[in-house]
């Protein structure tokens, strides 16, 4: 309890001083508290993890009655990585925001919103009193809009903030009717009432009530279809804001989900199902649309929807595994989602921060106009490449680890198993092939693209490599996926209590024990694979660099096949490298194009443009806007700007008012009269 009153103590205190603050003391004491509420709230964090539940209970007050704070295994895993990510994301923003320093008044609300953020994401993972949950979730919903809006002054910021803002309060709306609905049954707003409210009523209305919370965690978490806010509010937003947003503040959506997991007891093979095609389908469908962004932030914020259909596929194999009493599928796949939940949180923040480093440096991150940064920022070159190895799953580094588990745990659920269930497994083995290839291909045309090569548009005069202040906080990600990948053994036992949570709604077979010891001799010898990796990369480079270092280095112009001409049109454009995919995914997608057919060698006035559109965006938002519009502007001869129609509006009104009830005694009277005959 004193850590917490500690904890609510700083908070406070920052929060009412840094607007009286200079702008260069606001940063500072912002990250300064951030640490500190990461490390206070990191202590209770790692004693749950270690199988230690925490809970206390606050006085509350007549409305709201005792509060219960509990913070259990998957509350500290969730705890933890907020905290490691806040922390790298405000040490990186101190010194990102230094170019905003004339904006005093707006760094004092970015400091403000970011400690609320840090601290309703911490409340969201403690809380387990509805009433206080939500109000957490809206403080969330509102701090998160501030800290995207920060360039306000841009329209395309604004209309993503607003959009960000009114799906976000959709989102409360399902998790209102929810709470509502357990409150209505059970009278009760502590969480302990949803798991008895779902043991006293059948499985179907207990499913009901799950896919009710399933609608507003997916809205937070960017599942398909409910993605369609997360494309545009991530490449708006400050450069650490974005890798906050992708790497935690989606998460917490997935954090509601497996909390419901625990707290509804219901048919967990189809609600296992139902998360596995959604989050199968939401993979494929986010990298699909990722490959043809231009916006190399938004090319991201796609890849953040393909890796919560990851993690989701995970989650979908755990639910399984519980519903057919399956220990080695809980294990695989609670495992592997947790595991992914880290990992997306780490590679995405680093790529995020590259990309910030990139915008800085250029003033840019349109893809098409980068090239060649790899001689003027070779920290960042090397950071955006292991973070893009890693999001595409490979070895040696941390993304590699979790997508094995649930791989892993998709060809375990194939074994013993009925025709329609390998079908699914299928299926799904299926499309995680597809998205690992395709983010393969995406991550090597924007690496490629903006990295090597030339120039395709002039740079500005001032353009280096970030400063070692942004740099720090991403060499410290990149330790921490290293470490996944070289000690992935050590990560996997620290989940051992969060997945007993979930094995615990099971009766745990003895095929437990099997699988865990299996999975540990697999990691140690993944960890010893990727080790040897390392080692043969960095002596293989050793050797190169011994050989060549004595000898003469000649730099020159590429060779043009014969021909002179400005040498950066002879380059792949990012369109043309994803030119074959295109038009093989042009009847899925919404691709519109534009182009003036080129004349001569060395064309001048040639150009072609594509733009990739959601479909699905088009078909759930767009669309029934547009009809709405449509509809409403039928009634706008209404509002006609004729005071003497005004003037008539409320006599209706007051008429209308008055007549009710005159209407009401003389319906009574006529059912009366009918009665008596």
């Amino acid at each position: 309890m004193s850590l917490i009153q500690t904890y609510l103590s700083i908070l406070v205190a920052a929060l009412v001083t840094i607007p009286f603050l200079n702008t260069k003391w606001k940063g500072i004491i912002t990250l300064t508290v951030v640490i500190l509420n990461a490390i206070l709230s990191g202590i209770l964090a790692a004693r749950a993890l270690v199988g230690g539940q925490i809970e206390f209970i606050l006085q509350g007050t007549l409305v709201t009655g005792d509060i219960p704070l509990r913070i259990d295994a998957l509350s500290g895993w969730f705890i933890l990585l907020i905290n490691f990510t806040i922390v790298t994301g405000g040490m990186y923003g101190l010194y990102y925001m230094k170019s905003y320093q004339t904006q005093s008044s707006q760094i004092s609300l970015h400091c403000v919103a970011f400690l609320l953020m840090q601290s309703s994401l911490t409340a969201i993972c403690v809380i387990q009193h509805s009433l206080l949950f939500l109000m957490a979730w809206e403080i969330l919903a509102l701090s998160a809009f501030m800290l995207v809006i920060f360039e306000h002054h841009k329209s395309a910021t604004i209309k993503a903030g607003i959009n960000y803002l009114i799906q976000s309060h959709i989102s409360i709306v399902f998790l209102t009717l929810g709470f509502i609905w357990i409150f209505y049954r059970m009278d009760s707003y502590d969480f302990h009432a949803i798991t008895a409210f779902s043991s006293s009523f059948p499985p179907l209305i207990s499913l009901g009530l799950f896919f009710c919370f399933f609608l507003g965690f997916a809205i937070k978490a960017g599942f398909v279809p409910f993605h369609t806010w997360l494309p545009y509010a991530h490449p708006v937003a400050p450069a650490h804001i974005s890798g906050i947003m992708s790497g935690v503040i989606i998460k917490i959506g997935i954090y509601g989900i497996l909390r419901m997991l625990l707290l509804i007891k219901t048919d967990y093979t189809v609600l296992g199902y139902t998360i596995l095609m959604i989050s199968v389908l939401s993979g494929i469908y986010g990298v699909m649309l990722a490959i043809l962004q231009h916006n190399l932030k938004k090319l991201l914020a796609y890849h953040s929807i393909e890796n919560i259909g990851i993690i989701g596929i995970g989650i979908g194999l755990g639910a399984i595994g519980i519903g057919q009493q399956n220990a080695a599928l809980v294990i695989l796949g609670f495992g592997g989602g947790l595991l992914h939940v880290l990992n997306h949180s780490l590679f995405k923040s680093l790529l995020f921060y590259g990309a910030g480093n990139v915008y800085q440096s250029t003033q840019t991150v349109h893809i098409e106009h980068l090239g060649g940064l790899v001689k003027h920022m070779p920290h960042t070159t090397l950071l955006f490449l292991v973070a893009a190895l890693a999001i595409c799953g490979l070895p040696p580094f941390n993304g590699f680890v979790s997508e094995f588990l649930i791989f892993f745990g998709l060809l375990n659920g194939i074994e013993n198993a009925v025709l329609a269930n390998v079908l699914v497994m299928l299926f799904s083995i299926f499309g995680l092939v597809l998205i690992g290839g395709l983010a393969l291909f995406c991550f090597s045309k924007a690496f490629g693209i903006v990295f090597l090569g030339t120039p395709r548009r002039q740079f500005p005069q001032n353009m280096s490599e970030a400063i070692a202040g942004k740099l720090l906080p991403m060499y410290m990600i990149l330790v921490m996926m290293l470490a996944i990948g070289l000690f992935p053994g050590v990560f996997v036992r620290l989940l051992g209590e969060p997945i007993q949570l979930f094995a615990a709604k099971m009766p745990v077979p003895g095929g437990d024990l099997l699988a865990a010891l299996q999975i540990s001799q697999s990691m140690q010898a993944i960890g010893l694979c990727a080790a040897g990796f390392i080692v043969l990369t960095l002596s293989i480079y050793g050797i190169r660099r011994m050989v060549t270092l004595r000898r003469t280095h000649v730099t020159d112009v590429t060779w043009g096949c014969g021909y002179v001409g400005d040498m950066r049109k002879m380059q792949y454009t990012a369109s043309a490298f994803v030119r074959a995919y295109r038009k093989l995914a042009e009847p899925m997608l919404s691709i519109h194009k534009k182009k003036q057919e080129v004349t001569g060698v060395f064309p001048k006035q040639g150009w072609h443009e594509t733009h990739p559109h959601d479909k699905l965006e088009i078909w759930l938002i767009d669309l029934p806007l547009r009809q709405l519009r449509f509809f409403f502007g039928k009634f706008r001869f209404l509002q006609n700007g004729n005071p003497q129609f005004y003037v008539l509006y409320g006599v209706i009104f007051i008429t209308l008012v008055m007549a009710v009830p005159l209407l009401k005694d003389a319906l009574q009277k006529f059912i009366n009269f009918l009665n008596q005959i």
